[in-house]
């Protein structure tokens, strides 16, 4: 009975999607009541996990973990969702498209991730990872009338489909292995099984499969259609709580590479899709002309500079890995957050020109975006320019200084399009005569976003400290 203590929080967020399931049979108001009842499943879910962050326990015959980082990161997750969840109240009444599974989809996808993040063997990593892909895959596509979401739907189940594939047969051939699916196992033996080559093949293919969901070169193919084609309120959980998942995932299945091993054998695959996700996200972006487009690419490319802390192999990339994470989401929760505030109905002012003049128009919007803009860019005294500081310092660490400076350089070539928007809010002139219709709610959701973003950037040693002590 005492391991259901530990779990609380998994509990919480599996009682929330049940009652939301009763919720939206018996109730005729459930459209009013379900938003506001995930937030509330999202913060007790999210609290409850820091309230439990010092309990380290492993559960369940060894198969999940909660405490420590593995509850840092449902804390994320949930926040993550609660804010996702203020944004859809009014953005899905612009489609008319409010379907009750919605939230409950938000739920199931934010358990996944949990599962994730606490996994203790392959097959709950496994497990976690599918039911979240398969609440992403109906998400993309809740808005059923919009060819684009129809499109983003399918295109990412089935490159989703193959990258799964890649993942199981890589979990078949570390089983065949060590004849054993436990990441402690997997852990004290390492050295045992680092030159069995089928074992370092099956963690090479459980490595692509998890590449596709952090969305890092050359795995990024799906990444700007659906996040184009998909509703922004859904973009912003995929880009966020997934990318954050799958690396919580990375993290717990090569722990032993990580911090125990003196070599790091998968440093040169984590190196290359380092530099080539950075480099490549960050110059693509630059002749996008869609926001949301410019957003995935950039997505492409922070997936690579969080890659760098991987390739450093020790527990300061780990912790940088973890920070950069939570200021990620938040920075990029804030983005979309304003995409779909701006955003006008059948997918209009989505053009990075329709945020000329937006000082005038909607000044509290535009620095709001500014602000998280210079965040993006990597600019003190905001939290990602800590993110970035953190990773780098572990590269240096790690004695990988030339992958920090192509981090840096990178970084350098994303100012141009991050600064873009923030000069066409200010400096530009509108072309576009719009009205951007007031939403409380989705405000008040980037608005918490923002604090975050900057209490990161003022406090970012307090937070660090946090993590590596649960890193070590």
């Amino acid at each position: 009975m005492n391991e259901f203590y530990y779990i609380i929080p998994f509990i919480i967020l599996a009682a929330g999607i049940l009652i939301s399931l009763v919720i939206e049979m018996y109730f005729t108001s459930s459209e009013k009541i379900l938003p506001w009842f995930s937030i509330l499943t999202f913060l007790a879910s999210g609290f409850s996990a820091l309230f439990l962050v010092n309990n380290v326990k492993v559960v369940f015959e060894n198969m999940l973990m909660s405490g420590g980082n593995v509850n840092f990161f449902i804390f994320i997750f949930n926040l993550g969702a609660a804010l996702v969840t203020l944004l859809s109240i009014d953005y899905i009444k612009k489609y008319h498209t409010y379907y009750g599974e919605y939230y409950i989809l938000l739920m199931s996808s934010v358990l996944g991730m949990s599962l994730m993040a606490g996994a203790k063997d392959l097959i709950v990593i496994f497990m976690g990872l599918e039911i979240m892909s398969v609440c992403f895959y109906a998400l993309a596509g809740i808005n059923r009338n919009k060819l684009k979401a129809n499109e983003a739907s399918l295109k990412y189940f089935l490159l989703g489909s193959f990258a799964t594939g890649f993942l199981v047969y890589g979990m078949a051939l570390v089983y065949g292995s060590m004849q054993n699916t436990s990441l402690e196992y997997l852990f004290l033996n390492f050295t045992k099984f680092n030159t069995n080559i089928l074992f370092l093949a099956g963690l090479l293919f459980i490595l692509f499969g998890l590449s596709f969901k952090i969305a890092a070169f050359p795995f990024h193919m799906w990444v700007p259609d659906v996040y184009q084609g998909s509703a922004t309120t859904v973009s912003a959980l995929m880009s966020t709580g997934g990318k954050a998942a799958a690396f919580s995932a990375i993290i717990v299945s090569f722990a032993s590479v990580l911090t125990v091993v003196n070599t790091n054998v998968f440093a040169p695959y984590f190196g290359a899709i380092a530099v080539f996700s950075m480099l490549f996200g960050s110059i693509v972006a630059i002749a996008q002309t869609d926001i949301k487009r410019m957003m995935a690419y950039s997505s492409i490319a922070h997936a690579g500079y969080m890659t760098i802390g991987l390739a450093s192999g020790n527990s300061y990339g780990v912790s940088g890995i973890i920070f950069y994470l939570a200021a990620y989401t938040f920075m990029n929760i804030g983005a979309f957050g304003i995409i779909s505030i701006v955003e006008g109905k059948n997918d209009t002012n989505l053009t990075i020109k329709s945020y000329a003049g937006l000082a005038n128009k909607k000044p509290i919007l535009a620095g709001l975006l500014a602000i998280i803009m210079f965040s993006l860019a990597g600019l003190p005294p905001f939290a990602g320019f800590f993110g970035k500081y953190y990773i780098f310092i572990a590269a240096v660490k790690a004695k990988l200084t030339w992958l920090a400076i192509v981090g840096v350089i990178s970084s350098a070539i994303s100012v141009y399009f991050y600064i873009r928007i923030i000069v066409l809010m200010y400096f530009k002139e509108s072309e576009e005569d719009f009205v951007i219709e007031n939403s409380n709610t989705g405000l008040l959701s980037v608005i918490i976003a923002v604090l975050f973003v900057i209490l990161l950037g003022i406090a970012p040693n307090s937070v660090i400290n946090l993590i590596s002590y649960f890193a070590k």
